[in-house]
């Protein structure tokens, strides 16, 4: 059966964009630093430890902190479950070098892009600060960086993990949704 992404030219479709990303930003350095993201990345472990330090060290905001690394948790599930019924297989593509290892060899969606979108909002609200999403294009790109992930992979993910930190934001109660409470939207009046 032909790869759907690769228009049979070596490198059309998702692999153009792939195999461009690399050749832009793929220098030393920058697989180092998507390899240190990734290992964070890789079952929400780094957004759950992150979460437990911040409920220690920010005992008013506990319940808020508590909540990324639920929301964090709840989205790599979410993004194992659409994975298993999806079953799309990461790039394999002649011109896209792999950077890191994975767990398997299901693409669809990021479970890292999931995941961390789902903690950075939620790290709004425990932060009042919007600054916590800069990391979304970054963990983004790293993933196409590594060459684990189609373009399309990392925008689901980040759209599964959007909608589990809204509902999880809902459930978590009074502080609003994630990264909108109060009037400036991050729980200032």
């Amino acid at each position: 059966m032909p790869d759907p992404h690769d228009s049979g030219t070596g490198a059309g479709g998702e692999v153009a964009v792939l195999v461009s990303v690399q050749s832009t930003l793929a220098t030393e350095p920058v697989v180092t630093v998507a390899r240190v993201m990734s290992h964070f990345g890789e079952h929400a472990a780094g957004w759950l430890a992150l979460s437990g330090v911040g409920a220690l060290l920010a005992p008013r905001r506990r319940r808020d902190w508590l909540l990324v690394g639920v929301g964090a948790v709840v989205a790599h599930a979410a993004a194992i479950g659409i994975k298993l019924a999806v079953r799309r297989r990461r790039p394999h593509h002649p011109d896209i070098a792999v950077n890191v290892d994975t767990p398997s060899s299901l693409s669809f969606p990021s479970a890292h892009a999931t995941s961390s979108t789902a903690a950075a909002m939620l790290l709004c609200r425990a932060t009042r600060s919007p600054l916590p999403l800069a990391v979304l294009p970054l963990m983004a790109l790293s993933r196409l960086v590594l060459g684990v992930h189609y373009p399309t992979d990392v925008l689901a993910g980040v759209a599964v993990g959007a909608a589990v930190a809204r509902v999880t934001a809902g459930l978590g109660g009074a502080s609003g949704s994630a990264g909108i409470s109060g009037k400036d939207g991050y729980g200032h009046e």
